[in-house]
């Protein structure tokens, strides 16, 4: 198969893609977070072949892309007010919300769960490529499956070119991590995945909120999960990860200490000078955690190498958008965590 490479500016671009969408084929679509691998999220045949090119665990929900709050109650019965007022806060953007599922939305799209999870992405070309298809698409990020997701078109053509039919080039993405995750199923909002929109956002609209462990915790590889990214080892390079917390000096004396040829130091830009002779990789700067959410990905995937040993990474600490860069990174180190501080 030929991969289509398709410029977001290019005006004929949206109706090429949605009716390579009607025909069920993927199509990679850009959006504030990272790309996506779409389909048709009402073809059992088409979502589908999304799990087959991401090499993805078939319990592992997707997501529905749709254009609008308006477009909530075709797939979505039972649905809160509480969804509308999130919708009306935060759509278009990185928010994603599960809600029970209709019966047109099929199993296979869900992960074989009675709820769905449905998103309105800030992105005018794939919002306009949802409306002339005229179905929701089912996007997970289009990365293969475990690995660091995709926020360039170049990363997609790297792990799908020649597997999927097209990829709409919308540039580098905003965001750089995947939408938050809030479930309005049971009594009390819970958050299963932090992302663009933070708890404190969230929490002056619902008044409450209550956060998963999958959040901060490795969860048993048996759990049953309502959105993607909760429960297997993502985001991750090839070789092992290890977070190095403290200080930035007692960081760089511990990294310096256990570091070997063949490894790599993930950092901060202004940490660049103590990791000199260490092959460091800066990934944004800790004074500006949005530069940190941009550039996670990009460099997770320059260390996805099967030649480097280990990974030493430095992860922000704080709330708001630092709170999804750190439990990306957690995830991709599978919660292997050193306290430099308490380090002799």
């Amino acid at each position: 198969m030929h991969t289509l490479l398709l410029s977001a500016q290019d005006p004929e671009t949206p109706a090429r893609a949605a009716e390579l969408i009607r025909q069920g084929e993927l199509v990679a679509i850009p959006t504030e977070t990272v790309y996506g691998l779409g389909a048709n999220g009402l073809d059992e045949t088409a979502v589908a072949k999304i799990f087959e090119a991401k090499g993805r665990p078939q319990d592992n929900p997707l997501i529905l892309h749709i254009c609008g709050p308006e477009q909530i109650e075709l797939f979505c019965h039972h649905i809160p007010q509480t969804a509308y007022q999130l919708a009306e806060a935060f759509w278009p953007g990185p928010l994603t919300m599960v809600l029970p599922a209709r019966s047109n939305v099929p199993r296979r799209t869900t992960g074989g769960l009675d709820t769905v999870a449905v998103r309105c992405p800030d992105s005018d070309v794939t919002r306009k490529i949802i409306r002339l298809s005229g179905v929701p698409i089912a996007a997970p990020s289009a990365n293969l499956s475990g690995k660091p997701s995709t926020t360039t078109a170049e990363h997609v053509l790297h792990d799908h070119d020649g597997k999927i039919a097209a990829i709409v080039d919308g540039g580098h993405c905003r965001v750089g991590v995947e939408s938050t995750i809030v479930d309005l199923t049971e009594e009390r909002p819970r958050l299963l995945r932090p992302g663009g929109i933070t708890p404190e956002q969230l929490t002056a609209v619902l008044g409450d909120l209550v956060v998963d462990k999958a959040v901060t915790a490795q969860i048993d590889k048996d759990a049953v999960v309502k959105a993607p990214g909760m429960k297997y080892r993502h985001y991750a390079p090839s070789e092992p990860v290890v977070i190095v917390s403290g200080s930035r000096e007692k960081a760089a004396e511990y990294i310096r200490r256990h570091f070997v040829p063949g490894d790599r130091v993930l950092c901060f830009q202004e940490e660049l000078p103590l990791y000199e002779g260490c092959n460091p990789l800066s990934y944004g700067q800790e004074a500006d955690v949005n530069t940190l959410s941009a550039g996670l990905f990009a460099a997770l995937r320059e260390l996805d190498d099967p030649s480097i040993h280990q990974v030493y990474a430095r992860c922000p600490v704080g709330d708001g958008i630092a709170y999804a860069v750190q439990n990306r990174l957690k995830k991709a180190a599978a919660f292997h965590i050193v306290d430099a501080e308490a380090e002799v």
